[in-house]
């Protein structure tokens, strides 16, 4: 895996959200600043410009100068608290940043000769606030810049780009939404809660929020939920995956990720199957039942141990 640190710009005035704290924003209950940060979790080090916050993991803090003095001067007040040879650099507000695109960015920028990569959006624009960029070219740039300019405030990030060979990702529709305006907020709360996506949605929320690291099989818990309900009665559907999950934690404690999966798996299978055992019980006759069970007579048959019957 590619060494990498990861600046996230969260500073702004947000103008045309009313002069609203976007980072904090909430998208499927998570602010916009913990949606990006859980993406680059593996990061070494994770530097955020901006105002100091409640995130929902440890970062270190640091402002441009001056305060609101754009995007390249948060970059070059960020990257002197980063030492990897790869910087993620991304924006605040991408709701829909996801695992993926990092590894796909990180993969484009380690090609030969390439100083970085960044992501393009759908109709072709660059989205350099979505990108990886090798450290010496990126400092190099910054300090040319600086040089230049006499400063790196209100500077925008085209002249950063422009001098860099960065290859182009294009990571799908959803990689480089931002959510500029309340319209963009609405859309992407919207865009959580369709069909396809709400589930997905809903256990990486709750992942997050919990700090489970941990690959749900949601279909394993979902079938599980169902043979529990229609086996047994509706409300054993969240008993019984609560007890799977404090089964499979207690199996599991002090192993890693996989094999509090595999925990989970066994854990589920169990419960499924005797679910399903009680379904078979409600189904059949008493009769059945002690078929079932290997008797080979059922209750209150009369049968004797000298196989005659009553006089």
């Amino acid at each position: 895996m590619t060494a990498y640190d990861v600046i996230v710009l969260a500073g702004g005035a947000a103008k045309r959200l009313g002069g609203a704290d976007k980072p904090g924003v909430r998208v499927g209950g998570r602010a916009l600043l913990d949606r990006v940060l859980a993406a680059c979790a593996d990061a070494g080090a994770t530097v955020v410009v901006g105002g100091r916050r409640a995130t929902a993991r440890p970062v270190a803090w640091t402002r441009e100068e001056p305060e609101g003095g754009g995007p390249l001067a948060a970059l070059g007040a960020g990257v002197g608290l980063t030492a990897a040879e790869r910087v993620l650099v991304l924006s605040a507000d991408l709701p829909f940043l996801s695992r993926e695109t990092v590894d796909a960015l990180l993969a484009a920028a380690d090609e030969d000769g390439r100083e970085g990569a960044l992501c393009t959006d759908p109709a072709g624009r660059d989205q350099p606030l979505v990108a990886v960029y090798r450290a010496e070219p990126l400092r190099r740039e910054l300090a040319l810049l600086a040089t230049e300019h006499g400063s790196l405030a209100g500077l925008p990030l085209r002249l950063l780009t422009v001098e860099l060979d960065l290859a182009r990702v294009d990571a799908g529709p959803l990689a480089a939404f931002d959510c500029d305006t309340w319209d963009d907020i609405a859309a992407a709360r919207a865009r959580i809660r369709e069909h396809g996506a709400v589930l997905d949605e809903w256990i990486t929320s709750v992942k997050n929020e919990l700090g489970v690291e941990l690959d749900v099989d949601t279909d394993v818990l979902l079938d599980l939920a169902r043979d529990a309900a229609h086996g047994v009665a509706r409300p054993a559907a969240p008993l019984t995956t609560f007890l799977v999950g404090f089964a499979a934690g207690r199996a599991s404690a002090g192993d890693g990720p996989e094999v509090a999966a595999a925990a989970v798996a066994d854990a589920a299978g169990k419960a499924a199957a005797l679910a399903l055992r009680w379904e078979e019980e409600a189904g059949s006759t008493p009769a059945e039942t002690g078929k079932a069970a290997g008797t080979g007579t059922a209750p209150g048959s009369g049968g004797g141990g000298d196989g005659g019957g009553t006089p």
